[in-house]
């Protein structure tokens, strides 16, 4: 968790001033919630914690920040990026293809990870910053990222839309400039494994699989992949002629789309390949003889879902691997016991 926080913190830049601020503020608030239980000792306590946290944070982060900077194409805080194409691949999600400003080559980065982008949104009062996953493996010209528009929750229609989200899709166009930070992030292969290899994702959840699919079909080595991604229906769908491509050139990679809603229109083993939710059962047909690598990312009620799901299966904890999105309560994938 450490590890995890450490790289979202570094995609931030948070520096070491920021710690006694936060400090400050939440021993405050801790001494608010136990009101008379907060004691000189358990305050005492609290603030020893913190300080020892917060000690661990810095010396990561301080790591992670010349690791960036010091790699060849490195560097420190967030770098102008021109917006060189721009592609819907849904209905929901679009890809931007990033190159520097500078013209400098890029750094590489590990399947899974992703970068941070910064700018102010028109009339906003402050500057904005979201991470996004990169959506395919690395070139020294360009990074791509796949930004879902973030609508209001169904249940919710007069929560505001996602800032930024919607702001890329609907303002910035090819030739604009964004800033991005140097690649961070901890979900990533684990690239001296040889064991089967699936890949599960729901929604924007495909962008860090999919890079990892892209990654792991240019191995030399033939292990089995399952590449499994759920989506609501087809207009929702997206990279779908991508992975079925890999497929096909690629004997080792098998692929199980499931589909929430199906068009008559939609064809079964070209759009999509089983109907309803992520099941036991479905999933069955599908994986890999032996033990498996499982790397999954998704909303946080895919995760859930997934969790119980592998501990069916008896996956051991050492190969699980996962990812949560912000929770997304339009997409919400139930497991149907087998």
């Amino acid at each position: 968790m450490v590890e995890r926080i450490a790289h979202k913190h570094a995609s931030l830049e948070v520096r070491p001033e920021h710690y006694p601020i936060v400090g400050k503020h939440l021993l405050s608030a801790i001494g608010i919630v136990l009101g008379d239980a907060a004691t000189p000792e358990i305050v005492a306590a609290w603030t020893a914690a913190y300080n020892q946290l917060a000690d661990i944070m810095i010396g990561r982060e301080n790591t992670l920040y010349t690791e960036g900077a010091e790699q060849p194409g490195g560097w420190r805080g967030h770098k102008p990026f021109i917006v060189q194409r721009k592609v819907d691949e849904s209905h929901s999600i679009c890809s931007f293809y990033l190159v520097p400003q500078d013209g400098q080559p890029l750094p590489p980065f590990r399947p899974g990870q992703y970068v941070s982008v910064k700018f102010r949104v028109p009339g906003a009062e402050y500057q904005s910053i979201r991470q996004y996953s990169l959506s395919q493996p690395w070139h020294e010209e360009s990074y791509r990222i796949s930004v879902k528009r973030e609508v209001s929750p169904f249940h919710q229609p007069d929560a505001p839309a996602g800032l930024l989200s919607n702001h890329l899709h609907d303002e910035v166009q090819e030739g604009d400039i964004v800033f991005v930070h140097v690649p961070q992030g901890d979900f990533i292969l684990d690239e001296e494994s040889t064991r089967p290899v699936v890949l599960l994702s729901a929604g924007s959840g495909i962008t860090p699989a999919l890079c990892m699919l892209h990654s792991l079909a240019e191995e030399e080595a033939d292990r089995p992949i399952l590449f499994a991604h759920a989506t609501s229906d087809y207009a929702h769908h997206a990279f779908g002629a991508e992975v079925r491509t890999i497929a096909r050139e690629n004997s080792n990679v098998k692929v199980a789309i499931f589909y929430g809603r199906v068009d008559p229109r939609d064809r079964r083993g070209i759009d999509y390949d089983e109907h309803g939710r992520i099941s036991l059962e479905a999933l069955r047909r599908y994986l890999p003889a032996g033990e498996a690598d499982f790397y999954y990312c998704g909303p946080a009620g895919f995760i859930n879902a997934v969790e119980t799901l592998l501990s069916q299966l008896k996956v051991r904890p050492s190969r699980r691997h996962s990812e949560a999105f912000a929770p997304d309560p339009s997409f919400v994938i139930d497991l149907v016991h087998a």
